[in-house]
């Protein structure tokens, strides 16, 4: 028996290949995850087929690519495009009132053709629709808040904005709403990290902690190595070149979105406090593609508008690098670039599930200065390869950073460290081999869900499996 596994991601932008990575708040480090796991998956001889859902948008402000119904991957895995709501893009918190809709699309699709094996939500608005969906198909519900609605809440509180402020803009209560009833219906919840389980999904009323599985994502070790050619350091020293004055210098790398969340005006801060890091680094800041700041949602705008005066504060033009634009193959030559100029990369993010640029970073030999909430503390606990720190305390955020530039020897057992460790811990076929055999072991013939009352016999005779070494 082979198996078909159903994806749902429904916000943002996703496709078969260059990723739009950062261009807008939905956008980022899920949308990768989601692709290489389904990917991942197909490439093994347990999986049949993988079907991706996501959303259809016809809207000539972005790519024709998301109006495809059907967009072929590889073998064994396609992306299928509903249209639910109206056909421009919307942001993730707009999708609210059309979910019932695309419910119901996948609900007919599914009673005409095969059903899948197993349902994986991602997010809490797929995981609204994934609930509806297990129950109506009688299909096992596995899922993955990724990032989660009270975690965030809590953190933005901190920062000052009101309930209502976050209402208005997050939808916070439809999303912890849709949040309580994934975790009521799953019968799995994957989770990147044993602090994820414990500290977060905990403060839902539906958590049951023996639904809880951590499996770590992977890195893909082909592109993300830390083996440099002077064809791709050049190629990042043009893009470098018009913002920097001295391009030797180690620089202190984050890659991320401009969103409130990932904390990047305080890195800024911080680095404009310090004269040892003015002096002996530049900062770069990636920040996904832009044509605008005109262009970009209310909170980037806002983002970008604090990066731009920080920047002015401290005079630190020449210092600072914020390029507009790069291509999703430059990431991986972005760590190498700072690495072999002994660089950072840093993490400065409020809330951090995971942190799947760290592993990235790390594997290409650049050690990290990452913020110690969430996932970067069970990369750290691993690697062993840098600095963790209270990035909500701007001076201590800016000793962290001072510190991890003021020894070589201490980073290049780091950078090693780094290498050695997602190596070792962190690939893609740890990931999948473990998923898969979790599923076995959950769902074997001899079992049943006594709380929904589903025998899930699809498993049986499934032999390479159950010893997944």
């Amino acid at each position: 028996m082979r198996f078909k596994f159903l994806h749902l991601h429904l916000h943002g932008l996703i496709r078969s290949k260059n990723l739009e990575l950062g261009k807008d708040a939905d956008t980022g480090g899920q949308t990768q995850y989601v692709l290489e796991l389904v990917k991942s998956l197909a490439n093994t001889p347990d999986v049949d087929q993988v079907d991706l859902v996501t959303r259809l948008i016809n809207d000539f402000k972005v790519d024709k690519d998301y109006a495809k119904g059907e967009e072929f991957v590889e073998p064994g895995v396609r992306i299928l495009r509903f249209k639910f709501g109206p056909n421009k893009y919307l942001r993730k918190e707009l999708l609210w009132p059309y979910l019932d809709e695309l419910t119901q699309k996948l609900i007919t699709y599914y009673k005409k053709n095969k059903k899948p094996n197993f349902i994986h939500a991602h997010y809490a608005d797929a995981g609204y629709v994934g609930a509806k969906l297990s129950k109506t198909l009688n299909v096992p519900l596995i899922f993955t808040g990724h990032s989660l609605g009270r975690e965030k809440q809590r953190k933005l509180l901190d920062t000052g904005l009101n309930i209502n402020q976050i209402e208005k803009f997050y939808s916070i209560s439809k999303r912890i709403e849709a949040e309580e009833k994934a975790l009521k219906s799953a019968n799995i919840v994957v989770t990147s990290t044993n602090q994820e389980s414990v500290y977060q999904y905990s403060q839902y009323f539906s958590f049951s902690s023996n639904k809880a599985r951590v499996i770590p994502p992977g890195v893909d070790h082909e592109k993300f190595h830390s083996i440099h050619s002077t064809t791709e350091t050049a190629e990042i020293d043009n893009m470098m070149q018009p913002f920097l004055k001295d391009l030797t210098k180690p620089p202190l790398l984050t890659i991320s979105r401009a969103v409130r969340r990932k904390n990047i005006p305080s890195l800024i801060e911080a680095y404009g406090r310090s004269e040892k890091l003015k002096r002996k680094t530049n900062l770069v800041l990636i920040l996904g593609c832009r044509d605008s700041t005109s262009k970009l949602d209310s909170q980037q705008k806002d983002v970008f508008q604090n990066i731009f005066e920080t920047i002015d504060k401290y005079n630190l033009y020449g210092k600072v690098a914020y390029p507009k634009k790069h291509l999703p193959n430059q990431i991986p030559a972005l760590y190498r670039w700072a690495a072999c100029r002994a660089g950072l990369f840093v993490n400065p993010a409020l809330t951090e599930p995971f942190g799947l640029t760290l592993l990235e970073a790390s594997s290409c030999g650049l050690p990290i200065i990452s913020t110690n909430d969430g996932g970067p503390k069970e990369i750290r606990s691993k690697c062993e390869n840098g600095l963790l720190v209270d990035v909500s305390d701007i001076s201590k955020l800016k000793i962290a950073l001072e510190k991890g530039i003021a020894n070589n020897d201490q980073w290049k057992l780091w950078s090693r460290n780094g290498i050695e460790g997602v190596n070792r811990h962190f690939s893609w076929n740890t990931h999948i081999r473990n998923y898969l055999s979790i599923l076995t072991e959950e769902f074997s013939s001899s079992k049943s869900d006594s709380s929904s009352g589903i025998k899930h016999s699809c498993l049986k005779g499934s032999s390479s499996l159950i010893n997944p070494h």
